[in-house]
C-alpha cells in the first residue's frame, strides 16, 4: 500500500474485502493459511447462522485445497466422537450420530449448519482409505459421567479386571450423577474427592497401552486413544467441577488448558496415523483470540488462542474472528433453558462492531497484520454472546475490552445476521441430511 493511513474507518476501507457470496470470498483468508499447522475460525455468538455456515465453507477448501485432515470444536468429546465415527464410514445413521448430542445446549452443534458439513464429510471421507480421511473432534470436557462411563465400556472390552477397578476408582463420581453438586460436596468437605483415583486410572490406562495396542492393529489404536481421551476428559471435568467454587479465573484457565491439549494430542494422534495433522478449530472468539490482548487475559485468564500460538509460534496458527453488529441469534435466558429466536440489540457506539458498521461495508474480511492496522489497536469494546443472551443487562453480561489486531491475526464482520436453526427432531435431521452438500 503506496500510504499509509491513520484514521480507524480510512484504514478499515483501505484493507477490506468486501464479502459478495462469490467462490472467491475467502481466497486472501486461504492465502494466509498455507504451511499453518491451525487455523483457529471463531464465532461472537454460538446461534448465528452465517458462522456456523462460513466455517463451513471455510473448513470444505482448507481440507481439498490444503489438505488439513481434521476438524476440532467446542464439543464434548465422546458426543462429536459419534459425529467422527460417522463421517469416517461408521455405521450409524446421521439421526444417531446427532443423538448423541444431549447435554445442552444441543443446538450448538445439532442446527441446520453443521449437518450439511457433516453429510459433505462423510462423501469427502467415503473413497479415501480410513487412514486418510478427514476427521471431527470434541475439545471440551463437560461430559464427566459419559466419559467415565467409556472408559469402562473400553476396558470391558479388552482388560475386564481393569473394569472392576475402574468402576471403584469412579465410585465417587457416580454418588450423585451431578458434576456441580459433586464439586460443591468435595470443596466443601461433605464427600471425599475423587481427584487421586481419577488421576491414577488415566495412570494405568497409559502404563497399559503397550498391551492393548498389540492386540488389534490400527483398531486398537484408534479405540486406545479414545479411550485415553475419555480418560483425560474425566480427569479434567473432575477438577473443573471443584474449581468451579474457586472462582471463574482457576474454571475457565483449567478448560481452556484441557481444550489445548486435546488439542495437540489430535495432532500428534493424527500424524502418528500418517496425516498431516493440520487442524482446523470452531470455537467461540473468546476461546480463540488470544487473551493476552483482551480484558479477561489482563485478568489473569488464558485461553486457547493464546496456548496456541504460544506453543507454535504466530506463524503456524492463524487466529480468525468473526463479528456482528445486529440482527437475531439463538440463545437461552438462563442456562439449561430453552433456546430461543432473540433480537441483537445494535452494538455499542464505542465497540469494535460499531466502528465496522460506520465503514458501511456491510460484510468483509479484515487483515489485521498489516501495517495500516495499527490505528486499531487501541483498546475497543468487543461483544460476546455465548449459549446465554440477555439483552437487558448486555453491556455487564457481553462486553469485554480487547485490542482486535493483537487478539486475532484477521476477522469477518457482517452487519446484519440470522439465527441459527436448531434440529430438534429425526425428522427434520432426515430432511436436510438429503441437501446436496454445495447447495448450502
Amino acid at each position: 500500500m503506496s500510504a499509509i493511513v491513520t484514521a480507524p474507518l480510512d484504514a478499515i476501507r483501505a484493507m477490506a474485502v468486501r464479502l459478495d457470496d462469490a467462490d472467491h470470498d475467502y481466497d486472501v483468508l486461504l492465502d494466509a493459511s498455507i504451511g499453518r499447522q491451525f487455523v483457529l475460525l471463531g464465532e461472537a455468538t454460538h446461534g448465528t447462522r452465517e458462522f456456523y455456515r462460513m466455517r463451513a465453507d471455510i473448513t470444505r477448501r482448507l481440507i481439498v485445497e490444503q489438505g488439513f485432515d481434521g476438524v476440532a470444536v467446542e464439543a464434548d468429546w465422546p458426543d462429536a466422537w459419534h459425529l467422527h465415527d460417522y463421517v469416517c464410514g461408521g455405521g450409524a445413521s446421521i439421526e444417531q450420530a446427532f443423538d448423541a448430542f444431549e447435554r445442552f445446549p444441543r443446538w450448538m452443534w445439532r442446527n441446520a449448519e453443521v449437518l450439511p458439513f457433516i453429510r459433505w464429510l462423510r462423501e469427502h471421507n467415503e473413497p479415501r482409505r480410513p487412514e486418510a480421511r478427514v476427521g471431527f473432534y470434541g475439545l471440551d470436557m463437560y461430559s464427566l459421567y459419559r466419559s467415565a462411563a467409556a472408559v469402562v465400556a473400553y476396558l470391558e472390552r479388552v482388560d475386564p479386571e481393569q473394569a472392576e477397578l475402574a468402576r471403584e476408582q469412579y465410585a465417587a463420581l457416580d454418588h450423585v450423577r451431578d458434576p456441580q453438586r459433586y464439586g460443591y460436596e468435595a470443596v466443601m468437605g461433605l464427600r471425599p474427592d475423587c481427584r487421586e483415583a481419577v488421576q491414577q486410572r488415566l495412570a494405568d490406562l497409559l502404563d497399559r497401552a503397550p498391551d492393548y495396542l498389540d492386540r488389534d492393529g490400527s483398531t486398537a489404536r484408534d479405540a486406545q486413544f479414545v479411550a485415553e481421551r475419555n480418560a483425560h476428559v474425566v480427569v479434567s471435568g473432575e477438577a473443573y467441577y471443584r474449581s468451579m467454587f474457586a472462582g471463574r479465573q482457576s474454571s475457565w484457565n483449567l478448560r481452556d488448558y484441557h481444550m489445548t491439549q486435546t488439542l495437540f494430542a489430535l495432532q500428534e494422534y493424527l500424524r502418528g496415523t500418517g496425516r498431516t495433522g493440520r487442524l482446523v478449530v470452531w470455537a467461540h472468539n473468546s476461546h480463540l483470540g488470544d487473551a493476552r490482548a483482551t480484558q479477561m487475559g489482563h485478568a489473569g485468564e488464558w485461553n486457547v488462542g493464546q496456548l496456541v500460538r504460544r506453543r507454535v509460534g504466530a506463524r503456524d496458527a492463524l487466529l480468525v474472528g468473526f463479528t456482528t453488529y445486529t440482527g437475531h441469534v439463538t440463545a437461552a435466558s438462563d442456562w439449561g433453558g430453552e433456546p430461543a429466536r432473540m433480537a441483537v440489540r445494535p452494538a455499542r457506539s464505542d465497540s469494535y462492531e460499531a466502528l465496522f458498521h460506520h465503514s458501511r461495508m456491510d460484510r468483509f474480511y479484515l487483515p489485521l497484520q498489516e501495517l495500516t492496522a495499527r490505528v486499531l489497536h487501541e483498546p475497543m469494546l468487543e461483544r460476546a454472546i455465548g449459549v446465554i443472551y440477555r439483552p437487558d443487562t448486555e453491556y455487564a453480561s457481553h462486553y469485554f475490552s480487547a485490542s482486535l489486531p493483537e487478539q486475532f491475526d484477521a476477522v469477518f464482520h457482517l452487519d446484519e445476521t440470522e439465527a441459527v436453526e436448531p434440529l430438534d427432531d429425526g425428522e427434520a435431521i432426515d430432511e436436510l441430511a438429503r441437501i446436496q452438500p454445495g447447495s448450502r
